[in-house]
């Protein structure tokens, strides 16, 4: 039995142990953590995954940031135990945080990441919106939450101001 729950923080230190296993050394250097930096993650829709004797099985986060003026959520990162992996964890999280999102009045979600394991959520490559380099822009994300959120939306992705 798994229970998603709000990540609190006193899980910050776990969940990054689990990024620490579950990715390449150096994953601080990425663009998307330059513009994570002095920034919280959404409370509330940044999760845990935890089993039935509370050891944490998976977790995903999000950040708020700008495209010129517009807010959208930065999803990342997702991330499984290995020995949780194929369970079907990460696809939970991100289904139950974007319903989260979407009902906390968000209209847009964008990720850097492979299309063709985000195209399931409903992620499609976005067009004009820029990572800091070096970002492959293929791997640009955005899934819109409310009608034509992503419409008109262009330009650099910066650091949340606020």
């Amino acid at each position: 039995m798994i229970e998603l729950q709000a990540e609190r923080a006193d899980d910050r230190w776990e969940v990054e142990a689990l990024y620490d296993l579950c990715f390449a050394p150096g994953r601080e250097a990425l663009s998307s953590y330059r513009l994570r930096e002095g920034v919280p993650p959404v409370a509330g829709l940044s999760q845990v995954a935890r089993d039935s004797d509370g050891i944490l099985a998976a977790a995903i986060r999000f950040w708020p940031v700008l495209i010129g003026d517009a807010p959208a959520l930065l999803l990342g990162p997702v991330a499984v135990h290995p020995t949780r992996q194929g369970e079907g964890l990460g696809g939970s999280l991100i289904r139950d945080s974007l319903a989260k999102a979407q009902e906390s009045g968000w209209a847009r979600v964008m990720l850097v990441g492979d299309a063709p394991y985000y195209q399931r959520f409903g992620f499609t490559r976005l067009e004009g919106v820029e990572m800091p380099p070096p970002t492959n822009p293929d791997r640009v994300l955005g899934l819109a939450l409310q009608d034509g959120a992503w419409d008109g939306i262009r330009g650099q992705v910066t650091r949340w101001q606020g």
